[in-house]
């Protein structure tokens, strides 16, 4: 495939962060599990606001475990700053109250995250703000819905959930680039900062769910935002107001996921490659919906902007919904499961996890089909992996 000519991240971004040295020469960063913090005297409290000194004051304003995993995915991401938060959409949703006031305008691909969508277009519109949902890879359709001077945010997922399509960030870039005050925000989630850095290519701030391939091992919940100082800075205080902070453990569990992210990352993209084409050859399957295939909508625009597809492969089983779960229920090594990401391969059918309160027809208006299936690759053997799903398929 065609590399993006951006700096991968590297060895050096997985150890940013790390105060050196640490408490007892800890190869670990430790894990400073506490709520508040004390000060020598009055002069020293008088230093810390005032800003001669640099230090924590309260655990809803920082703590130096969370400090030393905002540092390493800032690297990782090519930021200046980064800021945690207890889940992913506490970042998006902080992000966005940081961005956008009554009578302004934001707009999102319709595409995007069903709890991003929600938000936008249910609780931010009680508050006056108004949003247009755009088709996902129209970029005509998305310069046409920006409102000079009222549009605020463009925000977009790449790639996207279920279908993963991909968008050309640097077209997004120059389409937002001539409009004052408006921002482009990324959700990279499924990418991760392995296979594309959405700063470089001319996003303003990227998000992301760390509960998923960040840290890789389904065992936290965290959300990211990554930019330039200033408006990461904006993003935190507010951050300090609605009080959505992570907590030390999952920060050390982010920064103890952080250190496998590229190895694990490139066995999913590897897998997620070998699986997309087993099934795309597979007489049990309509349709398979992955970036790294050439009949993918986005294909030319993965190619060129990314540097792996990614371990989430989304497909139609032949059949209705009752032979789509029989399938699911065959599979052995992935488990039933939402969320996606981690070491462990999981797999659902978004008619029923996602969307179970929908009817089959509210389903299709928003693109779910009943015999849709995301399956998201962990780390384990592709040749188990190709052999359980082949028995699963096999009348």
């Amino acid at each position: 495939m065609t590399h993006d000519p951006q700096a991968r991240p590297g060895t050096l971004a997985v150890h940013a962060g790390e105060p050196r040295p640490q408490p007892h020469d800890a190869v670990t960063t430790p894990i400073a599990l506490t709520s508040t913090y004390a000060f020598r005297d009055t002069a020293e409290l008088r230093d810390h606001f005032e800003g001669r000194i640099t230090r924590d004051e309260y655990g809803r304003y920082g703590n130096p475990t969370v400090a030393v995993a905002e540092r390493k995915l800032a690297a990782l991401e090519a930021a200046e700053d980064c800021a945690l938060f207890a889940s992913g959409m506490a970042a998006i949703t902080t992000a966005l109250f940081t961005l956008l006031r009554s009578g302004q305008h934001v707009v999102l691909t319709a595409d995007g995250y069903r709890r991003t969508r929600q938000f936008v277009t249910g609780f931010l519109a009680r508050y006056g703000v108004e949003h247009t949902l755009a088709p996902p890879g129209d970029l005509a359709a998305i310069a046409a819905a920006i409102v000079p001077g009222k549009t605020r945010v463009v925000l977009s997922e790449s790639p996207t959930n279920p279908y993963l399509r991909v968008a050309d960030l640097r077209a997004l870039a120059e389409l937002c680039r001539p409009h004052r005050g408006l921002k482009l925000l990324i959700d990279s989630t499924f990418a991760t900062p392995v296979n594309q850095q959405p700063l470089t290519q001319g996003a303003h701030l990227v998000l992301h769910s760390c509960t998923k391939y960040l840290g890789g091992h389904n065992d936290l919940l965290a959300g990211a935002v990554c930019g330039d100082a200033a408006l990461v800075g904006l993003v935190r205080e507010q951050r300090g107001v609605l009080g959505g902070v992570l907590d030390p453990h999952s920060a050390y569990l982010l920064t103890r996921g952080l250190k496998t992210l590229e190895l694990r990352v490139q066995r999913q993209n590897a897998t997620g490659q070998r699986v997309a084409e087993f099934l795309a050859g597979h007489p049990a399957i309509d349709r398979v919906h992955y970036p790294g295939l050439p009949d993918h909508p986005d294909h030319l625009v993965a190619r060129a902007h990314m540097r792996g597809f990614g371990g989430v492969v989304s497909f139609l089983v032949r059949g209705d919904e009752a032979r789509t779960s029989r399938f699911i229920d065959r599979c052995q090594i992935a488990r039933i499961a939402p969320s996606l990401g981690g070491v462990e391969s999981l797999i659902e059918q978004p008619a029923l996890m996602s969307f179970y309160e929908l009817s089959s027809e509210q389903r299709l208006a928003v693109g779910i089909r009943d015999n849709l299936v995301r399956l998201s690759l962990g780390i384990e053997d592709p040749d188990d992996l190709l052999a359980d799903l082949a028995r699963a398929l096999a009348d």
